[in-house]
């Protein structure tokens, strides 16, 4: 009787043990379809299709180090790697500084145009001219005074030998029509490989400018791709057509804060929704984004943007969309020292205080992370480094860099 009692109280314990074992694998293949994101979405809209949002969550297994380099930086929005390591940075207040690589260095750049730093404005991107080793020209956006308000604008500029000063100032673009507002002025820049710039503009946020977004007679909500001079670039798709200007790329944008190519050539975007419906988009030439016909996010107020519509003939779905949003600002796709990384898109984001990592193939989101979320920190801008490094900027002044331990 003993043995049978024993016996019997060592089955049941075994299959106790079983149970637990067997519904802890179902917990752990349960989370690992789980999203990032557990807060409820704005809207009951649903997805185009599956992946295209609340992907599955992925984690970094690679062991790497957060460092801040320097917490002192004013009101950083754009970050380049300079040829030997250091970095420029421009400050929305409307110049630009010189980082030693360490970041413990600051010098600043005098000689810059005026700006309208009011709101959402100011000194914002900047890009390296392809032949900066030889000619030492950088091309910069900012929120220019113009006619009865502001506008983004594109200059280049010189800069002195002893990266001080800055010469032989030029605006190349002003994205018209000037509006008396102070938000969505896009403004990232990226150079492709033939030399030509790609532009990111804004729609200006209120109902009355929205309209041009969707309008091909103006510079607002749109990608425009230019020369160095400013020009439309060769090849652009509306060149010569009634109603469209020649530097349009692309249209129906909100607030395309994100713009970067990927190393297949292709350009992305990543831009701001309202509550809701931020928004990752594969940027092809002549191709139009929605906004503001269709949206995956509602009106700040709760009620619904225009026809309360996701889907429209003729209109490109997002590749990927969040709702709640993010806030998704600078990008920059990853070549550096954590393979685990490598050819992901990151992102900088504001009201998501964090790092998002966005893991993609053959264009389509498979993987999301959030990284630096115990930072608390509203990432302006991310850097792939010349060192194999990431490196970030924060409204708050700060300078990450995140490396391989």
């Amino acid at each position: 009787m003993k043995f049978n009692h024993f016996y019997a109280s060592f089955l049941i314990l075994f299959l106790i043990i079983s149970s637990c074992d067997k519904n802890n694998a179902q917990a752990q293949k349960l989370r690992s379809d789980e999203s990032v994101e557990t807060e409820k979405p704005n809207s009951d809209y649903k997805p185009a299709f599956k992946g295209q949002t609340r992907i599955k969550a992925v984690k970094t297994s690679t062991p790497y180090k957060v460092e801040v380099l320097n917490n002192n930086l004013g009101k950083p929005w754009g970050i380049v790697n300079l040829p030997n390591g250091q970095f420029l940075i421009t400050d929305k207040r409307g110049y630009m500084n010189v980082v030693s690589s360490d970041g413990k260095q600051i010098s600043k750049i005098e000689g810059f145009p005026k700006v309208d730093a009011k709101g959402q404005g100011g000194m914002l991107d900047v890009a390296l001219d392809p032949d900066f080793k030889i000619n030492n020209i950088i091309y910069f956006s900012f929120s220019e005074p113009f006619g009865k308000g502001n506008l983004t604008s594109v200059a280049k500029g010189k800069l002195s030998s002893d990266f001080k000063n800055i010469s032989e100032l030029k605006v190349i673009f002003r994205a018209e029509p000037s509006y008396d507002g102070d938000k969505h002025y896009g403004s990232r820049l990226v150079f492709d490989k033939d030399g030509n710039l790609f532009v990111s503009t804004g729609e200006r946020s209120d109902k009355e400018t929205r309209i041009f977004a969707q309008k091909t007679d103006n510079y607002l909500g749109k990608i425009l791709k230019i020369t160095k001079e400013g020009k439309p670039a060769i090849g652009n798709p509306f060149i010569g057509k009634n109603n469209y200007k020649p530097e349009i790329y692309a249209y129906g944008l909100r607030n395309p804060q994100g713009l970067a190519i990927d190393p297949s050539g292709n350009i992305w975007d990543v831009e701001m929704g309202p509550r809701g419906g931020d928004e990752i988009n594969l940027i092809q030439a002549g191709k139009n984004y929605g906004w503001g016909d269709v949206t995956y996010g509602i009106e700040y107020s709760g009620e619904k943007v225009g026809k309360g519509i996701t889907q429209k003939e003729g209109t490109e779905q997002p590749v990927y969309y969040w709702d709640p949003v993010i806030s998704p600002s600078g990008i920059t796709f990853y070549t550096g020292s954590m393979d685990e990384w490598k050819g992901n898109l990151i992102i900088g984001c504001l009201s998501g205080e964090h790092i998002n990592r966005i893991v993609m193939k053959d264009n389509k989101v498979v993987g999301e992370e959030r990284l630096l979320e115990d930072q608390k920190e509203r990432f302006r801008d991310v850097l792939d480094g010349i060192d194999g490094n990431l490196y970030a900027v924060t409204d708050s002044g700060k300078l990450y860099k995140i490396s391989k331990k």
